[in-house]
């Protein structure tokens, strides 16, 4: 393979993981904006002399929040568990192993 088929295969990688990592930090300035108003609501519904603690206040950032850490964990932990190249050494292994039943053939 060419230096230039190379290079492309690199940047067509980086444009990728840009775009997942941009959808991520999308996701968290959503929901921290979307939780901010949500919790400013809830303060001006508070009845005089009612905690602020309570389950019901929380249940949109807890289960959001999940939902932001897995987003999170998909985003910038393959890489760590994989390997940078691990996408791409799968396909060469394929390839690899189609050309060689082909020989048999």
């Amino acid at each position: 393979m060419d230096t230039t088929q190379t290079n492309q295969r690199r940047l067509e990688r980086a444009k990728i993981r840009v775009k997942k990592i941009k959808g991520f930090y999308t996701h968290l300035l959503i929901y921290v904006v979307i939780n901010l108003v949500i919790v400013y609501i809830n303060i001006q519904n508070l009845e005089p002399g009612e905690s602020y603690f309570q389950y019901r206040n929380f249940i949109t950032l807890t289960l959001w929040g999940f939902a932001l850490i897995i987003h999170a964990l998909t985003t910038f932990l393959p890489n760590f568990i994989l390997g940078v190249n691990w996408e791409q050494r799968q396909i060469e292994k394929f390839i690899s192993k189609e050309r060689d039943q082909k020989r048999w053939e």
